[in-house]
């Protein structure tokens, strides 16, 4: 299979590439040597590092670039401050500079927390994704969010800092439990659900093969999510308009997350997306503004991926709303959401009203 390489390039910031395919992690020394840095810093999710580090280290070696590193534990917990603080006091003991670059090996949680730390060191060095879960390949390394959680919410602690390459190796999905690979799939849905309906066709299509580890069939998913994403990014680095609209279901979903104590064994984060998508939808036909049939259309289509749609038992409907209001749209206390007149047409909503938000969710079952 030839590796598929997708542009992202905006006004904002320098241009990076997304590079799709199989067998890139074992590249990944040739590509780094080919951006002129000879020293970087390898942070690698634990779990991941036991899998695939020796093969990236030893391109490492091959490309004559010096590295050190250090392992993140798995889980949603690592993205803290304490987190945080353990990795940045790994970088300063390898002496990384400007010239330098910190290297991120795994899913989400270890590309946003690397993320973080590479905006951080001494005010910015170069920053190159390795993402390794198919969360992480469709959605979180591309765009340049970095961040840490509070007990408050999610991702409220964080800074925009791009990568200068992403390697997104589907050899490496080989590896991924079926679950991961299903909340994913969650972040794909959702990009159809966004702007591309035919995409949104496909997914729960020819293209759900995917599911049962066809790899070019995978890879075939990241190219277009990323396509997507990186036409967003494009736009609106700083989620000062458009791109908001990738953010479907997080605010239903985040508060979700939060009030379960972001406990990945509970609800992992595509989980959380994929209730809140549905959620989204199911609010949008309760306030007339899609067919109900759509919304029943996309919660059908979650469900037949494996993936939660409804809200879990024993949540209470204020402390989700409170949740909201915390959320990073949110202003002056006010909600924004992101709705859909149908598939497809996902579109920012500010000044959500909050009681039609309350009463919808006692609806859905909360308390």
């Amino acid at each position: 299979m030839t590796a598929v390489t997708i542009p992202v390039r905006g006004a904002g910031f320098a241009g990076y590439d997304v590079v799709v395919g199989r067998g890139l992690i074992a590249e990944a020394g040739a590509r780094i040597g080919a951006l002129r840095f000879r020293r970087v810093f390898v942070a690698a999710d634990a779990a991941v590092d036991a899998l695939h580090g020796d093969r990236l280290r030893a391109g490492l070696d091959e490309a004559g670039i010096v590295h050190a590193g250090t392992t993140v534990p798995s889980g949603e917990a690592s993205k803290s401050f304490a987190g945080l603080q353990a990795l940045l006091s790994a970088i300063a003991d390898a002496g990384l500079d400007r010239g330098d670059a910190v290297v991120a090996l795994g899913g989400g949680v270890t590309g946003d927390l690397a993320g973080l730390a590479a905006a951080l060191w001494m005010r910015g060095v170069a920053l190159i994704q390795i993402p390794t879960t198919l969360l992480a390949q469709v959605d979180s390394s591309v765009g340049g969010k970095t961040a840490i959680d509070l007990p408050h919410g999610k991702n409220l602690v964080g800074a925009f800092h791009q990568p200068r390459l992403v390697l997104a190796d589907v050899d490496a999905l080989s590896t991924l439990p079926e679950r991961q690979l299903r909340s994913g799939w969650a972040e794909s849905l959702k990009h159809g659900l966004i702007c591309d309906p035919d995409y949104f066709a496909r997914l729960t299509g020819e293209d759900a093969v995917a599911l049962t580890a066809d790899r070019a069939a995978l890879a075939r998913v990241v190219a277009r999510s990323v396509e997507i994403k990186a036409q967003v990014v494009g736009q609106d680095e700083k989620e000062a308009g458009a791109r908001a609209l990738l953010n479907l279901g997080h605010t239903f979903g985040h508060a979700v997350e939060a009030e379960l104590g972001f406990d990945d064994a509970v609800l992992t984060h595509g989980e959380a997306v994929a209730i809140g998508c549905c959620l989204a939808f199911r609010f949008s036909a309760a306030q007339g503004l899609c067919g109900a049939e759509e919304a029943e259309r996309v919660t059908r289509a979650f469900a037949n991926a494996g993936l939660p749609t409804r809200l879990p038992q024993g949540l209470s409907a204020d402390a989700l709303l409170a949740r909201m209001r915390e959320d990073k749209k949110a202003q002056g206390g006010r909600l924004t959401l992101i709705l859909a007149r149908g598939i497809g047409r996902a579109f920012v909503e500010k000044g959500a009203d909050a009681e039609a938000v309350r009463d919808f969710l006692v609806a859905e079952g909360a308390a």
